[in-house]
């Protein structure tokens, strides 16, 4: 396994986080086995928010259970929007963190960030808050889930004018896959395309820690579905799956994927999760793995070989592998 930094964390981060917004986890249900796992495999941070049904009560079971909350790493969010639309304001981030400490059996949260952003909120007032959550000690590190890097850089610019501590993490859509359309409603933000390009500079440059979510592009280089089984993978993908992803664009994609993936003799989601990797960023990637072989997969791309041409060809098809 590979570890990174992030500012405000007081101990490496697995470069693979394991998701748990997965069905035994958002049911509430017991997923020791699978977490035990995970641990073993080197994988020490773990994924999480308030809205993902019962994951976090699962997984504070397990912490306490096992009593290694010391030894991992816990991300979670707050402040999803509900049926009454924005819940970016202080009343619900604090009911939030306070529902999600009780869950999760723990004083405090390594990676807290905002799960969806309010543009009509002025960055400062939310820099101000989780401040001051840090400051009562109830989180370390802070930042936003599907946040634009311009609203990022602005809070971030906020902060250090006022002597504050700033964003430490974002956390967008982020996959070899390209995604076609914003698949939960509104309000998701991505990275992928030649239309984000400006996004991706600003991290390789900034190096900001960006944890990639979707980074299989939920299942779509999974390698249950070859990229001439149109038919099939419309099986095997969900809903949300299919409206982000199904497009000739990233069956090409997957076509090339196979033909690296037998050149180097691995599997094509190890060649998609190092394409992300392969970019210059300082990344981190949300997997929803329940098998030791799926984790290893993960784990293993971390170090497979891939040159800047195979990645490139992988994303834009312009040179043969």
């Amino acid at each position: 396994m590979n570890f990174g930094r992030i500012r405000g964390v007081n101990k490496p981060v697995s470069r693979i986080l394991l998701g748990t917004a997965v069905k035994p986890m958002i049911m509430g249900q017991d997923a020791d086995e699978m977490l035990d796992t995970a641990l073993a495999c080197g994988i020490n941070a773990f994924d999480s928010a308030r809205n993902y049904g019962g994951a976090e009560a699962s997984l504070g079971r397990w912490l306490t259970k096992r009593g290694v909350r010391k030894d991992v790493v816990i991300l979670s969010k707050c402040g999803h929007p509900d049926g009454n639309g924005s819940r970016v304001n202080e009343r619900a981030i604090r009911d939030d963190l306070s529902r999600s400490l009780e869950e999760l059996q723990t004083d405090d949260i390594d990676i807290y960030l905002l799960h969806r952003d309010d543009e009509r909120v002025p960055v400062g007032e939310i820099v101000e808050l989780f401040n001051q959550l840090k400051r009562e000690g109830k989180i370390g590190a802070f930042g936003g889930s599907n946040w634009t890097h311009e609203r990022i850089a602005a809070a971030n610019d906020y902060a250090r004018e006022h002597g504050l501590t700033p964003f430490a993490v974002s956390s967008p859509n982020f996959s070899l896959a390209y995604q076609q359309c914003d698949p939960w409603g509104g309000g998701c933000v991505t990275i992928t395309g030649a239309e984000n390009a400006a996004a991706r500079a600003w991290y390789k440059e900034t190096q900001l820690p960006l944890v990639a979510y979707s980074s299989l592009a939920r299942g779509f280089f999974s390698g249950k579905f070859r990229s001439d089984e149109r038919k099939k993978a419309r099986e095997v993908l969900d809903a949300v799956a299919l409206k982000a992803y199904d497009c000739e664009e990233n069956f090409a994609r997957l076509h090339r994927a196979e033909q690296l993936a037998a050149k180097k003799g691995c599997t094509v989601s190890e060649i998609a999760m190092r394409w992300i990797f392969s970019q210059g960023l300082n990344v981190f990637a949300a997997v929803s793995a329940s098998t030791r072989e799926r984790m290893q997969s993960c784990i293993s791309a971390l170090t497979l070989p891939m040159t800047e041409e195979e990645a490139n060809t992988l994303e834009t098809g312009e040179k043969g592998i």
